[in-house]
């Protein structure tokens, strides 16, 4: 038995009588091997022996376990010796100390055969002992990349989430440990960029190598194929879309300036684009400004109506609040489970929270007409910031009212007679599938067609109006609130309606 220490690879094998044993072992750092267990598996074949390579407790990392002295292989593991031959019971055993990397403890090559070693199978164990050291090595600097990419990766994802939910005190916190100076701005775009799944991790380093840490680069939580990217500043943005150039099958959408705290408006105009951008040649779409029937509405009124349509919120803890405000948004945005994803919740969860605020707005999320008086009051809600209430108009104003005004009334007419010039009555299959809550099925019912049929003409209505329908969304609402505008029809009840009419028979 002797102690020794070996080293790294030998350079040269110009002591051997047969030097392809080493180029056979080198052979193994290359790129395409570096594996242990290929290693332990060819050291057995080249010495005819029993291989293993286990941990002091002896738990193998590769190869079959080998029998041997449990204080030698402690010795060994220890540090005490580096290596150990011997004779036991007609085997001939080589024990080598093979040092485990960044951890403080170390694994025992053992190596067993009939023969007695001679200079060269001696000398292969030696040199095999150093080659795994590398591998083990490298493997574990490399998971150990992989973590820390992991780890990242997670941050970012909890940045976005903590965004999402308007909580951008907490997400500049967290930010500024790693990423220090990114969110340090009122506003940001949002981008959300689309390739084949097996192509995102791809497309997400080529958006860091893009952007830099002058943005939020995050693998979408819902959608395998999106990446999605929060840019502060302007010069990202640029770079960000030039990425599509030269990548077929990549799309990018891209949102309107919003505040931090509204990030997931944002997100939801990105989505839209994307939309628009699978049908450009260059694959890129911004959202496009056009007129909503929002900015139509008296400005006063607006506010007015939707502080009076959340109020039954106002008695809540402001984060929780904010969390159901944050959730519902998002919720009549997107399915309950993508929402749940991108909010890094169940989908339960969304649903008990969307449930409890169509609770407490007396809303009837179920019906097209109540989610987009909700969404409309939310949106405007978003964008309201300091401004103040006069509590004496509360109350006074209703949905009604604000969809009434010419200006409204216009635009939903101009939006709708859009529809008039195909022979197919899309307008009326359009106002049937609304009023039955989307289902085909009841729409077709009342209409007395094939639910495909229905289908059909709504997805017809979509290229036609230039707004994505069986997607809920901004778009589906906006032509809802322009039904609702032309009495096509009913106003939806809300927590304020049955306020009003409770006020109105009391002072009657």
């Amino acid at each position: 038995m002797a102690g020794r220490a070996h080293g790294a690879v030998m350079g040269t094998t110009h002591h051997t009588a047969n030097p392809t044993w080493a180029e056979e072992l080198l052979d193994h750092l290359r790129p395409n091997g570096r594996d242990p267990h290929r290693v332990v598996a060819w050291l057995a074949a080249a010495v005819a022996a029993d291989v293993c390579l286990a941990e002091a407790d002896g738990t193998p990392l590769a190869g079959r376990p080998v029998p041997a002295d449990p204080a030698l292989t402690a010795d060994l593991a220890t540090g005490r010796i580096a290596a150990a031959a011997l004779e036991d019971h007609g085997r001939h055993l080589r024990l080598l100390r093979v040092t485990l990397p960044q951890r403080a403890r170390a694994a025992v090559l053992t190596v067993a055969r009939a023969a007695p070693f001679d200079r060269r199978a001696a000398d292969i164990v030696t040199h095999t002992a150093g080659v795994l050291e590398l591998l083990l090595r490298a493997h574990e600097t490399a998971a150990a990349g992989r973590r820390l990419e992991q780890a990242a990766s997670d941050l970012r994802l909890a940045i976005l989430q903590l965004l999402m939910v308007e909580d951008t005190v907490s997400a500049r916190r967290v930010a500024a440990g790693l990423w220090p100076g990114l969110l340090d701005t009122e506003t940001a775009c949002v981008y959300v960029a689309e390739c084949r799944p097996e192509q995102r991790d791809r497309l997400a380093e080529a958006c860091l190598d893009a952007t830099g840490e002058r943005a939020l680069v995050v693998r979408c939580p819902a959608m395998d194929g999106h990446v999605i990217v929060v840019v502060p500043g302007e010069t990202a943005a640029d770079e960000l879309r030039s990425l599509v150039d030269g990548r077929p099958g990549t799309f990018l959408g891209g949102s309107t300036r919003q505040s931090l705290a509204r990030t997931a408006t944002a997100y939801g105009q990105a989505v839209s684009a994307l939309a628009v951008a699978r049908f450009r040649s260059d694959r890129a779409a911004l959202y496009a400004e056009r007129t909503r029937p929002e900015r139509l509405m008296d400005p006063g009124s607006l506010r007015d109506w939707t502080r009076t349509v959340l109020r039954p919120l106002d008695g809540l803890a402001h984060h929780v609040r904010a969390e159901l405000l944050a959730t519902t948004r998002l919720g009549l945005e997107f399915t309950a489970v993508n929402t749940a994803k991108v909010l890094g919740v169940s989908r339960n969860t969304v649903r008990a929270r969307m449930d409890r605020v169509e609770g407490l707005l007396g809303a009837d999320f179920s019906d097209l007409a109540g989610r987009a008086a909700v969404h409309l009051a939310l949106n405007t809600q978003a964008g309201l910031g300091g401004t103040v209430h006069d509590p004496a108009a509360a109350g006074r104003t209703g949905l009604g009212d604000l969809l009434s005004g010419p200006a409204v009334r216009t635009w939903a007419h101009a939006l709708l007679a859009r529809l008039d010039a195909d022979g197919r009555d899309l307008r009326g299959t359009l106002r049937a599938w609304i009023a039955a809550g989307g289902n085909a099925e009841r729409a077709a019912r009342r209409l007395g067609v094939h639910a495909q049929t229905v289908r059909e003409h709504v997805r017809a209505a979509e290229p036609v109006l230039e707004r994505q329908l069986l997607a809920a969304g901004s778009d589906l609402y906006e032509v809802v609130l322009a039904h609702l505008a032309l009495g096509d029809l009913p106003e939806p009840a809300l927590r304020t309606a049955d306020r009003n009419n409770t006020d109105s028979a009391v002072h009657g």
